[in-house]
């Protein structure tokens, strides 16, 4: 219940603010839980319903601590913690690092698309990470249950845990270099691979993050980004904690139902200053607000210093939509702050230094794909986006196939190196030596390097290769997003073999158009605009809306709507030809 006496969490405290700089992430939490900040969450209209300070957090997640002792926890223990955003979920997370446990947190079931699925997902990262118990909802209770009980762990919900007795002992001591946590990525479904963090990589990105954001004293943050994911986790729950600063939540159910929601708090709450979205979130609430007026006196976004984009390609053409849905609001393009990281540099690799906003090159697809370019054709072009600045202590160099290393502007794998690089993938020591040598890690992007500054190309693994000829599936799908009717993501690109056993480019799109004469009509467009790009003739399959599978993060998996589309589990429209 919403309570109008509620006051945040303060902007402003009189302790002094310390960039992450501490050995573990308890003593982290016990320093800011001496000051008055802390977290706050909205109800789906944004309304302030529960303040948490710091120091709440603190007294609760030690008394889970001694919990999870009293039921037989041991340090390097598994707690797989399905992570709804609130306080149960906060204080199960840092009572389990308190106990020495290892949290591992779990998707909510809102994006796979039914419970089967769901339960079939809950149970694959279960038996992967093998935790001595699984604490949920109890409002999934069902679902989680089921999925417990198919590895054999214990299940219970976080109601019935709270109630459990809390032993009376000292809690295990923790050196930096002990395992923190387990993350997986978005992207782990069939074959997950859990992440091990130690404190020590954890606490050197979060440091990153406050003096690569060049943190002020009264920035405060909002964010509607799942905990289960890593920038929502890593990037909106503990750097805030381990950096002090105030924070205020919507969950990320209540963002896809009301996107503006996320705009009106931080036009509400006084002093936000800082918030984060990858491209999708801020394409969503362009399109929402084109078809109203009044802008400037619905929205104040004046403050807001630090528009973070990560977690997934950053279009240029969505950040300026942006803009021009929302200057006369305030908002300044030079806000945006792209970024580039993943799961396995514990966050963030690199940072656009604040007030740059985006910066985008113009480079040849051809020189992108690494082919020769076909002088009969004129030259295309693609916008990549420039995503910063390595964050403390990292090192980022950009190799070719062979491993020799690549000059400015020269197109590679991208490689990083610092303390925040992940310990290893949990007991799979094949997979982590195929990413990690030496200490660098393949990152399994493709870049380049322009002074200092990184620039995201795409994912190796999605490339289509045809005729030995190397494609971008983005530039496909971006081409195809240009034609009249399509939103971002609304498309997937990736090879097939046709019936002759030859190769080529396949295009699922979502189809609103129910007439059959318009649909072959549509077909026949997105067709020429791909052979304008490609040169050669490919698949185009025009599949119902919402059909397409994306990650728990909101990312379009390439790799999974190939599979589903081979075997048959996503079913084109069939589209019948004139005689």
């Amino acid at each position: 219940m919403t309570d109008d006496a509620l006051q945040p969490t303060p902007n402003h405290c009189a302790l002094e603010r310390r960039f992450s700089d501490f050995a573990t992430f308890g003593e982290a939490l016990d320093y800011a839980a001496k000051g008055s900040r802390g977290l706050n969450f909205h109800d789906p209209r944004g309304n302030l319903a529960r303040v948490y300070p710091y120091a709440e957090l603190r007294e609760d997640a030690l008394i889970t601590a001694r919990r999870l002792i009293a039921r037989g926890i041991k340090p390097g223990d598994r707690i797989a913690l399905v992570a709804e955003t609130g306080v149960d979920f906060a204080a199960l997370f840092c009572g389990s690092i308190y106990a020495g446990a290892w949290p591992v947190p779990l998707p909510l079931p809102t994006s796979f698309g039914g419970k089967d699925n769901y339960i079939d997902q809950l149970a694959v990262q279960l038996a992967s990470s093998d935790p001595a118990m699984l604490l949920y909802p109890s409002e999934i209770a069902e679902m989680a249950g089921a999925a417990a009980a198919r590895q054999g762990c214990d299940g219970v919900t976080y109601d019935d845990f709270h109630a459990g007795e809390a032993a009376d002992c000292a809690l295990p001591e923790q050196q930096s270099g002990d395992i923190c946590y387990l993350q997986y990525s978005s992207g782990s479904t069939r074959f997950p691979h859990g992440v091990a963090v130690t404190h020590e990589a954890l606490l050197n990105n979060l440091a990153g993050h406050g003096i690569g954001m060049k943190l002020e004293p009264l920035d405060r943050c909002v964010s509607w980004l799942p905990w289960y994911h890593d920038m929502g986790l890593v990037g909106c729950l503990l750097s805030p904690i381990a950096n002090q600063v105030s924070t205020d939540y919507l969950k990320t159910e209540d963002f896809a139902r009301r996107p503006l929601a996320w705009l009106d708090l931080i036009s509400r709450n006084s002093g936000t200053t800082l918030s984060y979205s990858p491209t999708f979130g801020y394409d969503i609430c362009a399109r929402r607000i084109s078809s109203q007026s009044h802008v400037s006196e619905r929205f104040d976004l004046s403050r807001w210093r630090i528009a973070g984009n990560g977690a997934d390609m950053i279009r240029p053409d969505v950040m300026q939509g942006f803009v021009n849905a929302f200057a006369e609001a305030g908002f300044r393009a030079s806000a945006f702050l792209p970024s580039y990281g993943l799961a396995e540099a514990t966050l963030a690799v690199t940072i656009m230094p604040p007030g740059e906003g985006i910066r985008v090159e113009l480079v040849e697809e051809e020189r992108l794909s690494g082919t020769p370019r076909d002088l009969s054709r004129p030259a295309r072009y693609r916008a990549i986006v420039n995503c910063g600045k390595a964050v403390k202590d990292m090192t980022v160099e950009i190799r070719g196939e062979s491993g020799q290393l690549k000059a400015d502007h020269q197109i590679g794998k991208v490689w990083c190196k610092g303390p925040s690089v992940m310990h290893s993938y949990f007991r799979d020591p094949e997979a982590t030596d195929e990413c990690l040598v030496d200490g660098w890690l393949d990152t399994g992007d493709m870049g380049y390097m322009a002074d200092g500054y990184l620039f995201i190309v795409g994912r190796a693994k999605d490339m289509i290769i045809i005729n030995g000829k190397n494609h971008w599936p983005q530039d496909i799908e971006w081409a195809v997003e240009q034609l009249p009717g399509f939103n971002h993501g609304d498309i997937a690109a990736f090879a097939v073999e046709t019936e002759n056993g030859e190769e080529a480019p396949a295009v699922l799109v979502h189809c609103r158009v129910s007439d059959p004469d318009k649909r072959i009509e549509l077909r026949d467009q997105i067709r020429d605009k791909v052979r304008s790009i490609t040169g050669m003739n490919c698949v185009v399959e025009l599949v119902p809306p919402r059909t397409l599978p994306r990650t728990s993060s909101g990312k379009l998996s390439r790799a999974k709507a190939k599979k589903l589309y081979l075997s048959g589990e996503i079913e084109p429209y069939k589209l019948l030809e004139a005689a």
